[in-house]
């Protein structure tokens, strides 16, 4: 049985968002993924950066079997075992097999497909385990000044809140103004295909998160 899922999307998305990751990701290390869905993201950025290792997350079991089933098709050699992370749950960071200090994390369309409290807890925890300098990569819709930058991103955000009430294009200004809480400076913006938006975040020399575990 071949368990590996396939999203239209990360086809479409994964060649733009490795052109900003060339410019942000360290040349060692090991990155943090969470929120891997598929795990097609993840073999293909493994094989563009190959002296990276990449540690994949979801907290679905079926996306995580197909992140198994991708890097077993594709013999990435540099993708490990994917770990059954939830952001929005409290110490989630605390998980040993997290790598520390982690290199860089990516998170990859989880912020508006999840209650603003995944959000809040990605943030405390890419705080607590990245290095000093290093990166925090999102990529996704967001709304600029308290507006949707283009209809389809509006009609998006309705489609996402019929589905889950606690979902919807966040406003970037919020997330910004929430990672610089707990530590982590806006780097750069970049715009991307289909109206999205690639945000790059570095946490601060000397500056750790001092929120607690349910903020």
């Amino acid at each position: 049985m071949d368990e590996r899922l396939h999203s239209p999307s990360a086809e479409r998305n994964r060649a733009p968002i490795v052109a900003v990751l060339r410019d942000v990701l360290p040349a060692r290390g090991t990155v943090l993924e969470l929120a891997s869905g598929t795990g097609e993201h993840v073999v293909h950025f493994a094989a563009e950066f190959p002296g990276l290792a990449f540690q994949p997350s979801d907290p679905d079991p079926a996306a995580r079997a197909s992140v198994a089933a991708w890097t077993a098709a594709t013999g990435a050699a540099n993708v490990r075992a994917p770990l059954a992370l939830d952001v929005s749950a409290p110490g989630w960071e605390g998980d040993p097999g997290i790598p520390r200090p982690a290199a860089a994390i990516l998170c990859i369309n989880m912020v508006h497909i999840s209650p603003w409290a995944a959000t809040l807890g990605l943030l405390r925890g890419a705080a607590a385990l990245l290095a000093a300098g290093a990166p925090l990569y999102l990529y996704g819709a967001y709304r600029r000044g308290g507006r949707h930058t283009a209809p389809s991103n509006a009609a998006f955000d309705a489609s996402l809140r019929r589905q889950n009430a606690a979902w919807g294009v966040r406003d970037l200004e919020a997330v910004v103004a929430e990672a610089e809480a707990r530590g982590l400076a806006l780097a750069g913006t970049t715009e991307m295909p289909a109206n999205n938006l690639s945000l790059v975040f570095r946490r601060r020399a000397g500056d750790q998160s001092s929120a607690s575990p349910g903020s």
